[in-house]
């Protein structure tokens, strides 16, 4: 029979244990080895029931042992030493105050918004790599001391669960997620009704939320439900599953995390005192809406349209994680205008101006859609990719909002990612270097632990993954429909003296789940050498929709299942933060193969890297920024343009396969007199000393308050209703004015030799002749841009130089420039000039994305080269 309804019974802690509570609504377990050690022996065998969840565990265990729990003085110590240091933890200066007693300006308060958070699997609300991210930033905030609110949905089906056909198809289940059994609280009025944001839908219809609170350490994690009753039933669905549904669906989950987002945060300021967020982060294009929810509040104000815009743009940090366009939400253009029009959300808010936000004006774009990632670089004054090469990428994918600048000027800087290490790291990589004189927090503690010590360690963590492997594949096997007395196999799956290798991540073409497939024989050759065996352990999902994706991975399952390789080759179904947390430290080397530059960064490698795993990886994302190698192995890629694809898979799959064959498994095997590895053990102490502290997501999150934070309230609070008002005006003046701007003349003066050609280390003195219109001097910027010009006379590696007025105007109503150029560097040389608009609250002079440079006839000796 099924119940009618469910609800769930809380325990009732006696009172010497009640701290076990806040310890367990605290999400600092989730990184805190002590407390979870604490909790372990609670229950050992609820525990293992729970899957280490200590909101399920403590509601497992029974009376009686709560009972003996109150009277055991030893466990009463522990708790009492925990609860203190949680408190110390919750309530102690740390990085962020400090710097705020050292007179450093930075923001009261930052919004973080994401559509997905991976902070534990006990609160499963992520998918991949985005989510992964968003609570590592949670997290190493709360450990610094950022006043960060992060603002995300409460989806009751989470992403889904995977599992196998008897064929190796993917299939999905959706688990009904109870509010009431995770690690939540409901935030409530105070007179003790649910606190609730209201969105206006098309017809008169409404949407409601409910705000769940998670505490991840010191930050708060808000996150709206929409199944509630005052819902209609399709509204009440709109939470049901990440990334899930149709175009309108998706569009009502964004509207409702970015819109109801903001209210959310609004209430739990109101209801809680905390500081009001001065600094507004999207992550990623999916809360994109937060920007008009804030322009309404600012209109309601008394500013028009244009300076709310000004305002919003000010605090708001924009994070881009996509390198491709198919990868940004769009959404039809009457769609959006009929859930923005008089009928819908944000009334008094016109209509046209939200939709001009994200249409895609540039060559190429189509006028039918709204663009959800332009919206948010138009909406933000300060935007990222999250590594260096993919910055790069998003400069180019984006410059067409930017017309006439150089890519490389395009307005979107890189803050490359970082893991959270306590999260991450197994606790023995953590023992182990205090134990060998080490200071826990200090990477470069890994050259004082004795090779004899790393060694087993990296053995003792290879043999708890093949424990591990071999449980999950049994009841892998047994879900799809094997009998246990034709799995006696498993056993002897994987071996803990065998070189093993990691891939795991989500299935999109791009990745290339199924490379190391393109020669099977010689994969079957690496897995079962004689001397130097390979293992492989793979694992990831396939987006429901995916069909492609679906056969990527029932071709590595099929493979996997050949009786031949079974126990050198495994899929794991149901990737998540559990099985990775025991995957990234169980393995010797983690290995990634997308197709280059589609992976913005490429997380996973990082949390192998800090348990000592060496990266076998293409130049991409984070691995082509910090790649050594003392740390790992580089792929070579075949990414020419015209390059078939078949062609390029098989030249990198062979590569791939000669970079095993030849140098990763003898370097693993090359054992010296003592039996050991050394050369293998080096490397693995300089990816744990040297690599290990540049992946850390402490160092990114100190990386957004210094460079994007800070900047952005500053900003934010030089923006007063008034000096809104006067950046609007100023903007809509110059854009009306820049058509008449132009650059008349161009002349250089400098002694030249015959042919155009001057000597390293002279100086060209230019002159100007600049006509504004209507615009001032104080209006603009003159810039001479120069640099080394290729055959093409495209300048490269350019250098600024800015030109001063010279004088008023002349009769013709010039304005006259003069500077110095500087002759620095030897070979084909070349320079232009450009006019830009200039204002002290701009953040770059390619804001507005407007400039004037000289036409064809307007310089002399404008083609100057310098051999």
């Amino acid at each position: 029979m099924k119940a009618i309804r469910r609800f769930t019974v809380r325990p009732v802690l006696p009172d010497p244990l009640q701290p076990l509570s806040d310890l367990a609504r605290n999400l600092r377990w989730s990184w805190h080895t002590e407390t979870r050690e604490l909790f372990q022996a609670v229950d050992p065998v609820a525990g293992r029931t729970a899957d280490g969840d200590p909101v399920r565990l403590l509601g497992a265990v029974s009376a009686g042992r709560l009972a003996e729990l109150a009277r055991d003085e030893a466990f009463l110590h522990r708790l009492a030493e925990a609860s203190a240091g949680l408190q110390d933890y919750l309530q102690g200066p740390r990085w962020y105050q400090e710097q705020l007693v050292q007179g450093v300006e930075l923001p009261a308060a930052i919004a973080y918004f994401s559509p997905e958070f991976g902070v534990t699997a006990a609160l499963p609300q992520y998918s991949g790599g985005l989510g992964i991210l968003a609570g590592d930033h949670l997290k190493a905030a709360s450990d610094l001391g950022v006043p960060l609110v992060g603002v995300g949905l409460l989806y009751r089906h989470g992403y889904f669960r995977q599992s196998l056909s008897r064929d190796g198809w993917q299939q999905e289940h959706y688990p009904v997620l109870d509010p009431n059994e995770l690690p939540l609280t409901l935030l409530r009025e105070a007179d003790g009704t649910p606190s609730e944001v209201v969105l206006a839908l098309p017809g008169g219809r409404s949407l409601h939320a409910h705000i769940w609170q998670a505490r991840v350490g010191r930050v708060p994690l808000l996150m709206l439900d929409s199944d509630v009753e005052g819902n209609a039933p399709g509204e009440r669905e709109v939470t049901d599953r990440l990334y899930g549904g149709g175009s309108e669906h998706r569009l009502l989950q964004e509207m409702l995390l970015g819109i109801g987002g903001v209210r959310a945060v609004r209430a739990y300021c109101r209801l809680t005192g905390h500081p009001a967020p001065e600094v507004f982060h999207t992550n990623e294009g999916h809360a994109g809406f937060l920007g008009l929810e804030r322009i309404r509040e600012l209109s309601g104000n008394g500013l028009d349209f244009g300076s709310a815009v000004e305002s919003v743009r000010a605090g708001t940090v924009f994070t881009t994680h996509t390198p491709v366009p198919a990868g940004i939400d769009r959404f039809d253009r009457e769609l959006v205008a009929r859930h923005f029009g008089d009928d819908g959300e944000l009334p008094g808010v016109s209509a046209e101006r939200i939709l001009h936000l994200g249409t895609e004006t540039y060559d190429g774009g189509d006028p039918g859609v709204f663009n959800m990632a332009v919206m948010g670089l138009r909406l933000a004054q300060r935007a990222n990719g999250v590594s260096t090469l993919h910055g790069a990428v998003s400069r180019g994918m984006f410059a067409g909002l930017w017309p006439g600048f150089d890519a490389p000027e395009v307005p979107i800087t890189s803050v490359t990612n970082g893991v959270h290490a306590p999260t991450w790291v197994a606790p023995e990589i953590y023992r182990l270097r205090t134990e060998s004189g080490g200071t826990p927090g200090r990477w470069d503690s890994a050259a004082a632990i004795p090779d004899r010590q790393l060694w087993d360690l990296r053995r003792t963590l290879r043999e708890q993954l093949v424990t591990e492997v071999r449980q999950r594949l049994y009841a892998s096997w047994r879900t799809r429909g094997a009998e246990a007395a034709e799995l006696g196999w498993i056993d002897g799956v994987l071996d803990p003296d065998v070189l093993t290798i990691g891939f795991a991540r989500r299935v999109p073409s791009y990745k290339r789940l199924t490379l190391m497939l393109r020669d099977r024989d010689r994969l079957r050759g690496l897995l079962l050498h004689p001397e130097r065996p390979i293992q492989i352990v793979v694992a990831g999902k396939a987006h429901p929709a995916d069909d492609s994706g679906k056969r990527l991975v029932q071709e590595l399952v099929r493979f996997a299942d050949d009786p031949r390789v079974r126990h050198r080759i495994v899929f794991l179904p149901d990737y998540g933060m559990a099985m990775a947390q025991k995957l990234y430290p169980g393995c010797d080397v983690w290995l990634n193969n997308p197709l280059r530059p589609l992976e913005a960064c490429g997380t996973s490698g990082m949390k192998a890297a800090l348990n000592g795993c060496l990266n076998l990886s293409v130049l991409d994302g984070w691995w082509d920024e910090w790649f050594e190698p003392d740390f790992g192995w580089a792929i070579p890629t075949a990414d020419g343009s015209a390059m078939d694809e078949d062609r390029r898979d098989d030249l990198e799959a062979n590569a791939l396969y000669e970079l095993i064959e030849d140098r990763v498994a003898p370097r693993f095997y090359d054992h010296g007199g003592e039996g050991l590895p050394e050369r293998w053990i080096e490397m693995v102490r300089r990816t744990l000393g040297t690599l290990g502290p540049k992946v850390l997501a402490g160092r990114m999150v100190r990386e957004y308050v210094e460079r994007l934070y800070a900047p952005a309230a500053l900003a934010q609070r030089s923006l007063d209703a008034t000096t809104a008002r006067e950046l609007a005006d100023w903007k809509a003046r110059v854009r009306a004015a820049w058509p008449r701007v132009a650059v008349d003349h161009v002349e250089a003066v400098t002694p030249t030799e015959a042919g155009g050609s001057a000597e390293l280390g002279s100086t060209l003195a230019l002159r100007v002749r600049i006509t504004l219109g209507a615009l001032e001097p104080d209006d603009v910027e003159v810039q001479a841009v120069a640099g080394r010009v290729d055959a093409a006379d495209a300048i490269t590696d350019a250098q600024v130089f800015p030109l001063k007025p010279a004088g008023g105007q002349d009769l013709e109503g010039r304005w006259l420039y003069e500077g110095p150029l500087a002759l620095d560097r030897t070979g084909p040389y070349g320079y232009t000039v450009r006019v830009l608009p200039a204002h002290p609250l701009l953040a770059g002079g390619a804001e507005l994305g407007l400039v004037a440079q000289p036409t064809g006839g307007a310089g002399e000796g404008a083609g100057l080269l310098m051999r």
